[in-house]
């Protein structure tokens, strides 16, 4: 099945997640930034429109968002385009599902991860399973690291081998005087990979922590629903390109539905 038609399959079933969720977190997400483009000495003027969501239920949660992401070229040598990509995560944990009790000190819980990031536009699809470590930190709303496999599939693309994943999220909120704030985003390591005919793809390291001002309280004193801010990308060997290490701040606009 050609890449573009799994997102209307993966929005429906979400949807019908969603509909016997114990809490749920819809956003969008408006970012603009001056991009590297890897594997080039180019650079993109981009537009991104983030469609986020977060929801838990009996066993578990899901997690999924989806970027369209519009590049202006900044050199003549290179082209305007634009570009889909998506992520989702299913998290079963250990607690819910057998009521065993694993918290210790800084660990909450542990449990099972499956997910999945898709590129349409090069019909390319990573399958990521692997453990969900979750973590009790002090004044954090959530910490939690996945160690997972990194495995490429695609049917026009040369294969990849198998990799895998490290991925730390979080969320902590803060308060100056009356001002809300919070600094929320995830750090990952990929690993390294031989690719068929060849070619290898570098380690990469990517982190994008959002630093977000609940404007909305302060407008109209209603919490958490729009915020404004910044994320700071910092990637190095971005997409395995050991030429290319970006660091890029980008103006940040978020609406929670």
């Amino acid at each position: 099945m050609p890449l573009a038609r799994l997102m209307p399959y993966c929005l429906l079933l979400l949807t019908q997640a969603a509909n016997a969720a114990d809490w749920s977190t819809t956003e969008l997400h408006l970012q603009y930034a001056t991009f590297d483009r890897a594997y080039s000495n180019h650079q993109t003027q981009s537009t991104i429109l983030t469609f986020q969501h977060a929801s838990g239920w009996q066993y578990g949660d899901n997690f999924f968002f989806i970027d369209h992401a519009s590049h202006r070229a900044k050199s003549k040598l290179d082209s305007d385009d634009s570009t889909f990509y998506g992520e989702f995560y299913s998290h079963l944990s250990l607690k819910k599902t057998t009521g065993i009790d694993v918290s210790f000190g800084p660990l909450k819980d542990i449990g099972l991860v499956a997910g999945f990031n898709f590129a349409p536009e090069v019909d390319t699809l990573y399958y990521l399973p692997g453990v969900r470590i979750n973590l009790d930190l002090p004044y954090f709303a959530f910490a939690k690291f996945d160690i997972t496999a990194y495995i490429h599939n695609s049917d026009q693309q040369p294969k990849q081998e198998t990799g895998y994943m490290m991925d730390f999220a979080w969320s902590l909120p803060f308060e100056i005087g009356s001002a809300k704030f919070s600094l929320t985003g995830h750090a990952e390591y990929i690993s390294d990979a031989n690719i068929n005919g060849g070619g290898y793809r570098q380690p990469w390291l990517l982190a994008q922590p959002q630093l977000r001002y609940d404007l909305g309280n302060n407008l109209w004193n209603k919490a958490d629903q729009l915020y404004v801010g910044v994320e700071y990308q910092m990637w190095i060997n971005k997409l395995g390109d050991d030429f290319t290490d970006e660091n890029t701040i980008q103006a940040l606009v978020v609406w929670r539905l």
